[in-house]
């Protein structure tokens, strides 16, 4: 809670810890006091301590396919700056015959943590190439406070650009991919954007914000600040339009796609998230809000939740909606571009 808060914001009604299963509830509880022991209060980040957590959590990409048939290999986008991505795909014995829609993957961090490597979200993006029926794109974006706004960003744009000049390296021989149907779950014209979650903020506090604080596991106001503080310019508010998406300041594109924005009923984001979705309604786009109420911030990357399976249905659902060919042709040959 900020010093300035109110007597009537301190005494706001708190939540009601989430129900977990046992093993969701151990890792949640780990990853606390590890995130705050590495999130100095100086506004560093302890990339020391990080390096250790990041080795015990961290997966080679293997061109093995597991036990559904989903492979995964690394492919250089800017080596001189270290950006690279994680690419999963179907083995050619499993894969379907028509080309498959690309999803482009960002992971989750408040843009300071976290990797495309680590096993959390491999397992994801393995989640999703398969129930989706999708080829998986997960950028290793660089991460701040040594890396601040916009550097994320600009190493999201130029993986897309790469991909629409190359194509999707490492593929196996007979997957093929449609770039006209590339989903951002985060030039390629974008068929659509899928919203997982979206980590927005602002000066104000808002009702699921006090209302969770301490309750809700993973954000807390003071981590989610302390990742604004690192991410942002120097000396700028969260209101700054990185964070905070308004009327004024959301300048779209005509062409931009339709939206699918996932909303947890126990993410303390939850209120930026849906006014995120108002701005682009009253933009004129189109937008859906999937609610999960019973949805903790990064539930989804628990297999163990329901709510998990119901999340990649809804986002292959989304795909096939907004795919914009869906009757493929017949494959030919590897990686063309249709």
């Amino acid at each position: 809670m900020e010093a300035g808060s109110t007597s009537q914001e301190r005494e706001r009604p708190r939540a009601s810890p989430p129900a977990l299963p046992c093993a969701v509830r151990l890792q949640v509880t780990a990853f606390s006091p590890l995130i705050d022991v590495i999130n100095r209060r100086d506004g560093t980040v302890n990339r020391g301590l990080y390096s250790v957590a990041d080795r015990v959590l961290r997966v080679r990409a293997s061109p093995r396919p597991d036990s559904s048939g989903v492979r995964s290999a690394d492919f250089d986008v800017d080596a001189s700056r270290g950006l690279l991505a994680r690419v999963f795909s179907f083995s050619s014995p499993a894969a379907p015959r028509a080309p498959l829609p690309v999803v482009v993957y960002f992971h989750g961090s408040g843009f300071a943590m976290f990797s495309a490597r680590q096993c959390y979200f491999d397992r994801l993006c393995r989640r999703i190439c398969r129930g989706v029926g999708a080829v998986v794109v997960s950028v290793e974006y660089r991460l701040a406070p040594e890396h601040p706004y916009p550097a994320a960003y600009d190493d999201a744009v130029d993986t897309l650009r790469f991909i629409d000049a190359n194509g999707v390296p490492g593929l196996d021989e007979g997957v093929r991919v449609d770039l006209s149907s590339c989903f951002l779950a985060g030039s390629v014209r974008l068929a659509g954007l899928i919203s997982v979650q979206p980590y927005f903020g602002g000066e104000e506090r808002t009702e699921s914000e006090l209302r969770l604080d301490g309750v809700a596991p993973i954000v807390t106001l003071r981590r989610a600040d302390f990742w604004w503080r690192a991410f942002l310019p120097e000396g700028a508010s969260r209101d700054h339009p990185a964070a905070h998406v308004t009327d004024e300041n959301a300048e779209l594109a005509e062409a931009f796609p339709p939206a699918m924005v996932l909303v947890g009923g126990f993410d303390p984001l939850q209120d930026w998230q849906r006014r995120y979705a108002d701005v682009l309604r009253r933009k004129g786009k189109t937008v859906e809000v999937v609610e999960f109420p019973d949805g903790i911030h990064a539930f989804y990357l628990f297999p163990d939740l329901p709510d998990t399976a119901r999340a990649i249905e809804r986002m292959r659902t989304f795909v096939q909606s907004n795919r914009t060919s869906p009757s493929a042709p017949e494959p030919s040959r590897g990686n063309d571009i249709d």
